[in-house]
């Protein structure tokens, strides 16, 4: 196989995928007559998707704007939480295993105490998707600069670069593989976060809409809503691929060439 082929065969092979899963799902729906108010067929998710176009996009807008916020703060606190740790030995000791008993403990369950500080609305849905968020993009980045070749920095200090120098000018270079590859994941769960907090502390938004849905009895609106969600998550994920495909495409080189 050529090797442009291969790029159209990997290109194309997502949609493929999801195609062929829809089908069977679709199939067995209605070769089975499953009822629309336990599992709702690909059909009738699309019927309340077009009835209900206009109302699951004001809800997703306010979705995607407050997920982008928290994640936005989730970059900057990641990034330099990361560079701090993994600039030093000691606060790598001290703060990574804090960081990672705090990661463990489940995100939903700083929603109340959220509500209680700010209030119903934007608040906790901001900072839920922050908390869920930052913590793949710190642990990356620190990963990235602690990993660093002694080797290296030695021969580079040898040559007058200061610890500055090596950690702006190689680390942070050398970790942006390491930091797209972190946003990838963290973008799917800021989502995840913002809809958790929507669902018990907001008036709008999917989260908002899915217990609303649910408690109408009207899973095909319900299954819709999760579509988007899943629609908006995969879209964000391409983009940052292909920001690091553009950006980082020397530490796949090899990869990509096989």
């Amino acid at each position: 196989m050529t090797a442009s082929k291969r790029q159209r065969t990997e290109r194309w092979a997502p949609w493929a995928l999801l195609a062929a899963t829809l089908v069977l799902w679709q199939a067995v729906c209605s070769a089975f007559e499953v009822s629309e108010f336990i599992f709702p067929s690909p059909w009738a998710i699309g019927v309340q998707l077009v009835e209900f176009g206009g109302v699951i996009a004001g809800h997703a807008w306010r979705t995607f704007w407050v997920t982008m916020a928290g994640f936005g703060i989730a970059i900057v606190v990641g990034v330099l939480l990361g560079f701090v740790i993994g600039s030093s030995r000691l606060a790598y000791a001290a703060v990574y295993p804090l960081m990672t008993a705090f990661n463990a403990l489940p995100k939903a369950a700083f929603v109340p105490i959220l509500v209680v500080w700010f209030g119903i609305g934007v608040g906790p849905a901001i900072l839920t998707a922050f908390l869920i968020s930052f913590f793949p993009i710190m642990v990356n980045i620190a990963t990235g600069l602690a990993t660093l070749e002694p080797e290296l920095e030695d021969v580079l200090r040898v040559l007058g670069a200061k610890r500055w120098d090596v950690l702006t000018k190689v680390g942070l270079p050398r970790s942006m593989p390491y930091f797209f590859g972190s946003l990838k994941v963290a973008i799917t769960l800021a989502f995840v976060g913002t809809t958790v907090s929507e669902m018990t502390a907001a008036n709008e938004g999917i989260g908002y809409l899915l217990i609303s849905a649910g408690s109408s009895m009207q899973m095909g609106l319900a299954f819709a809503g999760l579509m988007v969600v899943g629609a908006m998550a995969m879209a964000c994920y391409e983009l940052f691929s292909l920001i690091e495909k553009h950006t980082t495409g020397w530490a796949h080189r090899g990869s990509q060439n096989e």
